[in-house]
């Protein structure tokens, strides 16, 4: 461990007792967890409330990672994949490795009320108590019924005491939402010490001209608010998680579901899909040993792949992000080919 210190790590190899059983393209998806805030967003006039609600899902894609016990995810293997239907939510999620080095990730949430999708490039410092993780991210949410395009960054996150049982997640910087309108948000997640942990957030909706419309605050593993402090409204809070969360890792009920696999969607999910992972399985499982072996022999496999390439299958390049392949070239419509049972479609072997 000693030897990754100052290194990016997500070109080290590290031990899987170090993970959760959950993998980065889960972990996107579990973002989606309080889409219901860019619903309201998508049926609201007002162009600066609109940004209110945005801002109070960006926030809150943060909140799940202070129940965590700050454990990393699984690194993606290129070519994998992880898709999620909510029909309780009225989207569909869909999520590809695109690139090994510098490993990329790409996904789309399309609902009919908005279309939601990220790219994310991330290094992983490990200072030796402390690992931080500082994404290069590009999120885009199309508003067709106002023709809006919002954009927005990610801040970075760190894990401290990270080799301890004392583990704690801070985030900080700033988020900087832009939107097609011209108006834009700046959201300040303020970094926390050990004592106080209070995980505090602040920003401005302002207009073109720069001008404050509202104004929010709250904590990022809790709530947010817009307004004054005596007369502010409760934007969004978040759910209650399990009574037993701390004893699987403090995941909520929704990232507990991200793992589930039943016949019916094993019949229907590609091989590549996440939930067929043998050591992220294992590890769930509590087989720590052998999901180690197992670990290392799918990343072996992959390093002996890498010398091929491989093109993403369900994404295409558009400038500097990706975007789903869809009606324009059925035979890597992802959606499509899941209607016609994968017929045609190679799948290398991942694991």
């Amino acid at each position: 461990m000693r030897k990754a210190i100052g290194k990016d790590l997500s070109r080290v190899a590290m031990p899987v007792i170090l993970n959760e059983p959950l993998g980065l393209l889960q972990k996107l998806c579990e973002e989606m967890e309080y889409s219901d805030l860019l619903d309201r967003a998508s049926q609201t006039d007002d162009i600066y409330l609109r940004l209110v609600y945005i801002a109070a899902f960006i926030v809150s894609t943060y909140s799940s990672n202070y129940y965590r016990t700050g454990r990393k995810n699984f690194n993606p293997l290129l070519g994998e994949t992880y898709e999620c239907i909510r029909e309780d939510k009225g989207w569909k999620f869909i999520a590809e490795q695109v690139s090994h080095h510098p490993p990329i990730t790409v996904c789309t949430c399309i609902s009919p009320n908005f279309l939601f999708s990220q790219k994310l490039q991330a290094t992983v410092k490990f200072w030796g108590k402390s690992m931080e993780i500082l994404p290069d991210s590009l999120n885009t949410l199309i508003l067709s019924k106002y023709n809006e395009i919002i954009t927005w960054n990610k801040c970075t996150m760190c894990i401290h005491n990270v080799l301890s049982p004392e583990r704690w997640i801070d985030h900080y910087g700033d988020v900087i939402v832009e939107s097609s309108s011209g108006s834009k948000a700046r959201i300040s997640f303020i970094q926390s010490d050990y004592r106080t942990r209070l995980n505090n957030v602040a920003g401005d909706i302002v207009d073109a001209t720069g001008k404050v419309v509202h104004k929010i605050f709250g904590h990022w593993h809790e709530n947010v608010f817009c307004g004054n402090d005596q007369t502010a409204k409760c934007i969004w809070r978040q759910s209650a998680v399990p009574e037993n969360s701390k004893q699987y890792y403090g995941f909520t009920r929704f990232a507990i579901e991200l793992n589930e696999l039943d016949d019916d969607l094993r019949k229907q999910l590609p091989p590549t899909d996440t939930r067929f992972r043998p050591d992220q399985r294992l590890l769930e499982a509590g087989q720590v040993e052998k999901a180690e072996k197992e670990k290392a022999r799918i990343e072996q496999a992959q390093r002996k792949r890498s010398a091929n390439g491989l093109s993403p299958k369900w994404f295409k390049r558009d400038g500097d992000s990706f975007v789903l392949i869809r009606d324009e070239d059925l035979q890597h419509n992802y959606w499509k080919k899941r209607e016609e049972n994968w017929t045609g479609v190679e799948f290398i072997e991942l694991w």
